[in-house]
């Protein structure tokens, strides 16, 4: 019996927006599903936003992404453990991906994996945030603003946040990460005084990121799938080694 030693990253695949070809997205991240190996694939851990925009209702999830969903549903039947964090569009998650077998992870997530240890999420909100974008993340994650939300009827609902997040996205040109003038990194300085990790993982900003900190653990960022490739980390729990999605030690 082949062992489970693999163990892959991904984040930031944006399904349903309509920037560049979502359909060659979709389709991309699809086959990359389809090749993760059934047999030595140990977990899959998604990092947020692998939707564009998500929400559900109590009997009513969003139809885009109802293939990549079939995937993850596949993997796990085949023994592969599927880990989710919400992303900053899509933390509307409730309970379905749970009633699927997923397992929803709150950030910053320590875990030990293989011998090593690794802290992760998806990064939003992590580390210093400017008042106005704190003050917007809690009125998102309100309870009474979300019921008003779900009084919203799904097919006026979906139109508004998918609207709302295209018309986002239009507006912003591509991020660069600042390195260590990043609050994401400098809270990640303040974690690794806390308690120590191998590896620092999150997505969030749409950029490929692999610096080493003065402890010598590694901070990385898991690029976005918007502009092609089939971005990952994957990692081998026997061999200890992490490597990006074409072989390249990270």
């Amino acid at each position: 019996m082949t062992e489970r030693n693999l163990v892959y990253f991904a984040s930031d695949v944006h399904l349903g927006l309509s920037v560049g070809n979502p359909e060659e997205r979709e389709a991309r991240f699809i086959s990359w599903l389809k090749s993760i190996p059934r047999d030595s694939a140990k977990a899959l851990y998604l990092l947020g936003d692998i939707w564009d925009f998500w929400y559900e209702y109590r009997d009513v999830v969003p139809k885009e992404g109802t293939r990549v969903v079939a995937q993850f549903i596949d993997l796990m039947d085949c023994g592969v453990e599927l880990y989710f964090f919400e992303g900053n569009h899509d933390m509307w998650t409730f309970s379905f991906f749970e009633s699927l077998g997923m397992k929803k992870l709150q950030q910053p997530c320590h875990k030990v994996i293989g011998d090593r240890i690794f802290c992760l999420g998806h990064g939003d909100g992590l580390g210093r945030i400017r008042p106005g974008y704190a003050l917007m993340l809690k009125v998102f994650h309100n309870k009474f603003a979300r019921a008003l939300f779900s009084g919203l009827h799904p097919w006026l609902a979906y139109r508004f946040g998918l609207s709302w997040s295209n018309s986002n996205r239009r507006s912003h040109k591509p991020y660069r990460f600042r390195g260590v003038d990043e609050p994401l990194y400098g809270f990640a300085l303040e974690k690794e005084n806390e308690r120590h990790s191998d590896f620092y993982i999150f997505g969030h900003y749409h950029d490929s990121v692999d610096m080493l900190m003065p402890s010598g653990s590694r901070f990385l960022i898991v690029k976005d799938w918007m502009s092609g490739g089939m971005p990952c980390l994957v990692f081998d729990c026997v061999s200890g080694s992490l490597c990006s999605s074409d072989g390249v030690p990270a």
